[in-house]
């Protein structure tokens, strides 16, 4: 299904962005595959009858980043272990630093997809990344990016000396139902 023309906004409360990561190295079966929501975030998609005047921005508090599971692993994720991990995106990995995304091109493309291009500003670093955006006859919307972490200058999370390793790439996906 197209998107309609008009201006949308989505946050928590109508659609889940999720950050999802997975493990590495000699002794990936200690790790655990997360999945993280942010939790304080906030889209704008401006769609237009002509696909190039569609416009689309995110911004995201890299503080509000929340596991909500952890698959794998040879044991079972604790509260205290998902605050540690969170603690740490905070200190080691994000530091706190501004996210943000706006298109720069977006396209039609096949069954009413919007090809999406744009810059993602991350960690400091503001580098391009492209994906696409489907909508369902229901309203639902999806779309994922993949991100690889050295790209922004981030040095991927590893433990016990490097043999166990969040991988480089990450997959950043975002569900939920446009606005009536």
């Amino acid at each position: 299904m197209a998107i309609a023309p008009g201006h949308y906004t989505l946050g928590p409360d109508d659609a889940t962005l999720t950050v999802r990561t997975g493990k590495g190295g000699a002794a990936s079966k200690a790790g655990h595959n997360l999945r993280i929501e942010v939790t304080s975030w906030r889209a704008t998609l401006d769609v237009a009858e002509d696909p190039a005047q569609t416009a689309m921005a995110l911004t995201a508090d890299a503080r509000s980043l929340r596991v909500r599971e952890g698959t794998g692993g040879m044991q079972a994720l604790d509260d205290d272990d998902m605050r540690n991990i969170e603690q740490t995106i905070d200190d080691e990995v994000l530091e706190g630093s501004a996210i943000e995304f706006s298109s720069r091109r977006v396209e039609r493309g096949p069954n009413g997809t919007l090809c999406v291009e744009g810059d993602l500003a991350l960690a400091g670093t503001r580098r391009p990344v492209a994906f696409d955006l489907t909508a369902g006859d229901d309203g639902r919307l999806s779309a994922t990016a993949r991100i690889k972490q050295t790209d922004w200058g981030i040095k991927p999370y590893s433990a016990l000396f490097g043999t166990l390793k969040v991988v480089d790439e990450v997959d950043v996906e975002i569900e939920g139902t446009l606005p009536g």
